[in-house]
């Protein structure tokens, strides 16, 4: 089963499954997560091939999908699942396949489509960094200075400094992002609510993508957040918070 970190206890409200995206892990998500759980439990997991959860050489969004499914199974079904951009598409076949176990959806800037763009030169620096000099987390970002501002602070909070080595599944992960990058065939929808809450700045959900969207979540709704990107709740952390408890708390 994954590991997961639970914040808060058992309350009114259903308990809330967070899925990271590539790369993350649910440590990123902890202020969040600590907020939220003034309404009831928060379960942040980190994603297989990242940070303290298993390594397998699948990482499809089918095993993806039922990674989540069991740790909703144990933690509380149905649940309420939030999930960023590779934890949205996740979080999407886990409430198409599994419909039982949803109770209502949000799906963090991400589309269920297949996109153009690579991540492979994240892979590509994290590869090439020297861990016979690493004895800080400062060590890894003075090798990363080629990435764009924020992500060598971002990947760097998946260093195991101790064991001089990333917490991150490289190899499969690079084997398998095509299936990342995608989005699998699924048969079925969700007939619960659905929020996809997108960043303004950001262009991984447009308008065109409600066409696909609409048939497997017939009930989704979309809002954005002005001044965001692709990693909205790190930019707009508070807006984000708000925007995902008037969703679930709204009847």
């Amino acid at each position: 089963m994954l590991n997961y970190t639970t914040y808060g206890a058992t309350g009114a409200a259903r308990p809330l499954l967070i899925a990271h995206g590539l790369f993350g892990s649910g440590r990123n998500w902890g202020v969040i997560a600590k907020r939220l759980s003034d309404r009831g439990e928060v379960n942040a997991v980190d994603m297989r091939n990242h940070a303290h959860s298993f390594w397998d050489g699948s990482h499809s969004y089918e095993a993806l999908a039922d990674d989540l499914a069991q740790v909703v199974e144990k933690t509380g079904a149905p649940a309420d699942v939030l999930g960023h951009s590779m934890g949205g598409k996740a979080a999407m076949v886990l409430a198409v396949t599994r419909p039982e176990l949803v109770n209502k959806l949000v799906v963090a800037d991400i589309a269920p489509v297949a996109y153009t763009h690579t991540q492979m030169v994240p892979i590509e620096a994290m590869r090439k960094v020297d861990f016979s000099t690493v004895e800080r987390r400062a060590d890894v970002l003075e090798q990363m200075t080629q990435l764009e501002d924020g992500l060598p602070e971002f990947l760097a909070q998946s260093v195991d400094v101790a064991g001089k080595k990333w917490r991150l599944n490289l190899d499969v992960l690079t084997d398998e992002m095509g299936k990342i990058i995608g989005f699998p065939d699924v048969e079925g929808s969700f007939g619960g609510d659905a929020l996809f809450l997108s960043g303004g700045d950001s262009d991984y959900v447009t308008r065109d993508h409600r066409t696909t969207i609409k048939p497997l979540f017939p009930n989704a709704k979309f809002a954005k957040i002005p001044g965001a990107g692709h990693w909205l709740h790190a930019q707009k952390p508070r807006e984000f918070e708000a925007n995902v408890r008037a969703f679930l708390d709204r009847t």
